[in-house]
């Protein structure tokens, strides 16, 4: 767990979190997609770049419309966007949901382990579900 000035919440299986840690969890896409990504995998890790690439990958579906096109598209070169979504992942989202006790991250390998809690497993399968229609 990261060391940060201010206290850190930190989960566990039989700890439920409060609903407004879960929806301030929640509430940003990004780490949504993150979470929707290490929540699907059967042991809950991932790389840093793989973590990257499957956001961006879900910030352009969710980006198209129903024939596929971009919605809004700027021009931004693709790798451009990685860049900008790994750099959040790692100084902003990542921190958050590690501080939360949700996730660890391995700075020296570039590994995210993802640890499992019901409470918000169920509103996050639930904004899946949500988001994918």
């Amino acid at each position: 767990m990261r060391e940060t000035e201010g206290e850190s919440t930190v989960l566990g299986a039989d700890i439920t979190p409060s609903l407004d840690l879960v929806f301030e969890l929640l509430s940003d896409s990004r780490r949504r997609y993150a979470l929707y990504y290490l929540n699907n995998q059967p042991d809950g890790v991932a790389t840093l770049e793989t973590l990257t690439e499957n956001v961006v990958a879900l910030e352009r579906t969710a980006n198209c419309d129903d024939e596929g096109e971009r919605i809004g598209d700027t021009g931004d070169d693709a790798s451009d966007l990685r860049t900008g979504v790994r750099a959040e992942l790692q100084h902003v989202h990542l921190p958050k949901l590690e501080d939360a006790g949700v996730l660890e991250v391995d700075r020296r390998s570039e590994t995210v382990r993802y640890w499992g809690q019901p409470s918000l497993e169920e509103w996050l399968e639930h904004a899946q579900h949500k988001e994918s229609r």
